[in-house]
């Protein structure tokens, strides 16, 4: 896999600033932006559409995060595409022609990616990892900002990241839902390489750049340590 990125949440970003949040979450050294959009329909919550994907395009040059939380996202791929998304993912659970549509994002040199909710288990993608640039494993119910990690979910994030390491084609392990000082150095050591952050971020009562302070302090000490657990083996 690749070098641990971060990728904050504009779900828990003060709207009224946005372009500002964005312009600081770039100068404090973010590495991609999130952008979660839902539809009401599939998840209980209605956020952001194509537009605020083209919006964020414009202000800065991370590359643009983007979680289909939608019913029927086949439907809406070219939008969000056009739009500026970098990677665009989808879940397993509400498309049948999830490979179909996986296929059609690729032709279009866009990150294709599969999310799994968590009460959907690893084994629904194993199938599919040869085609994805990323699995996305949700550790919260999906919907809303700022909800309690699900422990039970590290198991699966382990699961995924064992099909990947043993797998031909591997895929970046991304994780969003809860992610705070306490989780991360959990989510780490279970595999995954990719974090989501909202609340910790434009949460943090220092600000931006102190969220993403708190956040590659951690993930250093986290490697420091499994270099010295190697060393002691």
């Amino acid at each position: 896999m690749n070098t641990i990125k971060i990728s904050a949440s504009i779900l828990s970003a003060n709207f009224a600033e946005l372009g500002n949040q964005i312009k600081e979450t770039e100068t404090a050294g973010c590495d991609w932006l999130h952008i979660d959009v839902m539809d009401g329909v599939f998840v209980p919550n209605i956020s952001m559409g194509p537009f605020i994907v083209k919006t964020c395009k414009k202000i800065t040059t991370l590359p643009l995060d983007v979680h289909l939380m939608i019913s029927h996202p086949e439907n809406h791929i070219d939008a969000f595409i056009e739009a500026g998304a970098s990677t665009l993912s989808i879940h397993v659970e509400n498309n049948p022609n999830v490979l179909r549509a996986i296929q059609y994002i690729q032709s279009k040199n866009v990150r294709a990616g599969l999310v799994l909710n968590p009460g959907t288990p690893a084994s629904a993608i194993e199938s599919l990892l040869p085609f994805v640039d990323q699995v996305l494993v949700m550790t919260v119910n999906p919907g809303f900002s700022g909800q309690v990690f699900i422990p039970e979910m590290l198991s699966k994030i382990s699961s995924v990241y064992n099909m990947i390491k043993n797998g031909a084609h591997p895929a970046d392990l991304q994780v969003d839902g809860g992610i705070n000082s306490e989780t991360l150095p959990k989510v780490l050591k279970a595999g995954a390489n990719i974090i989501v952050a909202a609340t910790a971020i434009y949460g943090h009562p220092q600000g931006i750049q102190a969220g993403l302070n708190a956040m590659r302090e951690t993930i250093a000490l986290n490697k420091n340590r499994d270099i010295i657990a190697a060393i002691s083996e």
